[in-house]
């Protein structure tokens, strides 16, 4: 095999001994606790494609699962059990276990970085209870701005460590894997210079968060275009059940700049209820637990409601709550619903189901390492089995911070030396990002509208064969007008072709699995199948499903094939 020696290629490049790409909590948090405990000679790099602290993080309102030793009402055991029963049967056991076991310990190191939990008037923790929870064990910070608090203290622990390098307004374009499937750094672009840069490591660790921007209603900012799942598919890993998106049964109906508000579970877990516009409730028709029923089945009652009185949205009638616990325990909320002129204490607050979070993702361990030797996965990005087919309510940031401890634990015991040399294959990837195209910058913003409809209607709530396979059919027309397989111009053109390929991921999955499980739920195949399995794809097993559905022009696919696979 031949080698080059990294000097001989002409492009900026620079080395360090792990890269996080992502600055979410789960990468902060990744950051912090490998300098902590690791020698690193050649330092630590935090890539954020948009201003540190910017993230799908920094939303989450409900809170944090906590199962601490000083909730005596509380257990691992409870807690194992209501993660297994939300996650329709595809939630591994040991997953759960070891992320649940570890609770404590994370939850207590948090508040070493300067984390803030809220607690009572006799300093003890406050926990709420959220949908599908026995027990309230929901940990809250600033009352309805968990994300926000944990986020801000940890971007301000990055920031003064001086052994942290960040680099903003930076997207990672492509991952350097060689011909013995390991990863050997990435390339980058940064949108303000539009210059590339080859940055080597041993150690790349992704945590680039979720894929909410592929649906027309959505949680999630903006950049929550799947990027880091796109970049690992891209390069051969394993991908695990990319059919399971969650939807969040009330985001405020009221349509942001690219997002829709998140009205907390919280609310209802503190006694809200689901209403019509004649303020009658509906929830007792769908689940004995009503309001607190698993996410799947709130929002598809959230839906069927709509749809079976052609309505926009159904209602939260938060009155009941005394209006001093809302205005304590609820603040962000307050305030955003007040701008649209909804006192929460007495008003019904419009509410519809909107793309939330991905229970898929790039198949990892505990310890985020994927199917590549030398890329790891933390966070929404990674699919670690604890969610299964149905995310039970504020796993997610217990799983980011969980995983970064394992990441940064494991990644001690290895030596993390920057490659001397690379083969013909890296050498190829790089050259390939040095050369010049001489084509037009392409608006994608009519093209992400677009496919925002497509995937809504397509591979949204209620799904079909018939519907997911005109939304193919739509995306693959989408791919062919956007005409680029590789080098980009800018930051959306990235993003674009990052939102295309998850897309494709999410929707062939949902394809191949002919039942309804979780969030996953078909229209024509209502049965749940008695031997729950997880669903696999990898780029080559991709090709041969969409070589086999011969309405699929696969000119291109072929193309990528043959070049990435002689």
């Amino acid at each position: 095999m031949s080698k080059t020696d990294i000097r001989d290629i002409k492009m900026k490049y620079s080395k360090y001994s792990a890269i996080i790409i992502g600055s979410g909590i789960s990468g902060l948090y990744a950051a912090l606790k490998i300098e902590q405990q690791t020698h690193l000679a050649d330092g630590i790099l935090l890539i954020t494609k948009s201003e540190l602290g910017e993230s799908n993080s920094k939303y989450a309102q409900g809170g944090m699962v906590g199962v601490l030793k000083e909730n005596k009402s509380d257990s691992t055991a409870s807690h194992i059990s209501d993660t297994i029963k939300a996650g329709a049967g595809l939630s591994e056991l040991n997953t759960v276990k070891f992320i649940s076991e570890n609770s404590d310990k994370v939850v207590k190191d948090l508040l070493n970085f300067g984390v803030e939990f809220d607690k009572d008037e006799h300093n003890n923790f406050t926990f709420t209870l959220e949908a599908a929870h026995s027990i309230r064990r929901v940990l809250h910070s600033g009352g309805d701005a968990t994300g926000r608090m944990i986020e801000e203290a940890l971007v301000k622990k990055v920031s003064e460590n001086s052994n942290i390098d960040i680099y903003e307004q930076t997207v990672a374009v492509e991952l350097l894997v060689n011909l013995a499937n390991e990863c050997k750094g990435v390339i980058v672009f940064n949108d303000i210079t539009k210059e590339y840069e080859v940055i080597y490591s041993s150690a790349v660790i992704l945590a680039t968060g979720g894929i909410g921007q592929l649906y027309k209603y959505t949680t999630n900012p903006i950049g929550a275009t799947g990027d880091g799942m796109a970049l690992a598919f891209n390069a051969g890993a394993v991908m695990q059940d990319m059919e399971f998106v969650q939807f969040h049964p009330t985001a405020l109906a009221i349509d942001g700049e690219e997002n829709r508000f998140l009205i907390s579970e919280a609310v209802r877990g503190e006694g809200a209820k689901l209403v019509d516009s004649d303020g009658i409730e509906f929830m007792y028709r769908y689940h004995e637990k009503r309001e607190l029923a698993p996410r799947d089945i709130v929002t598809r009652a959230n839906y069927n409601e709509m749809l079976n009185k052609k309505l926009d949205n159904v209602y939260l009638n938060a009155s009941c709550i005394a209006p001093e616990k809302l205005a304590k325990r609820f603040p962000t909320i307050s305030k955003k619903c007040m701008e649209n002129g909804i006192d929460i204490s007495k008003d019904f607050i419009p509410v519809a189901p909107a793309a939330h979070y991905m229970m898929g993702g790039i198949k990892t361990n505990i310890e985020g390492e994927s199917s590549i030797k030398g890329l790891y996965a933390i966070g929404e990005a990674a699919s670690t089995g604890l969610h299964g087919g149905n995310r039970l309510a504020s796993n997610s940031l217990l799983e980011c911070v969980v995983c970064a401890y394992e990441v940064a634990n494991y990644l001690k015991t290895l030596e993390l030396i920057p490659p001397k040399q690379i083969d013909v294959c890296i050498k190829e990837i790089i050259e390939k990002y040095s050369d010049e195209i001489y084509l037009e910058e392409i608006d994608v913003t009519e093209m992400k509208k677009e496919l925002q409809n497509i995937m809504w209607n397509g591979a949204g709530i209620f799904r079909s064969e018939t519907t997911l396979t005109e939304a193919l059919e739509q995306i693959e027309s989408l791919r062919t007008d956007f005409h680029r397989t590789d080098k980009c111009l800018s930051k959306a053109e990235y993003e674009f072709r990052n939102m295309l390929t998850v897309a494709e991921m999410v929707v062939i999955s949902a394809l191949k699995r002919k039942e309804s499980r979780g969030a996953h739920y078909r229209t024509d195949y209502l049965q749940t199948d008695e031997f729950p399995k997880h669903s696999f794809m990898t780029r080559s097993s991709m090709y041969e499903i969409k070589k086999s559905m011969n309405h699929i022009d696969m000119t291109k696919e072929v193309e990528y094939y043959r070049i990435n696979n002689n």
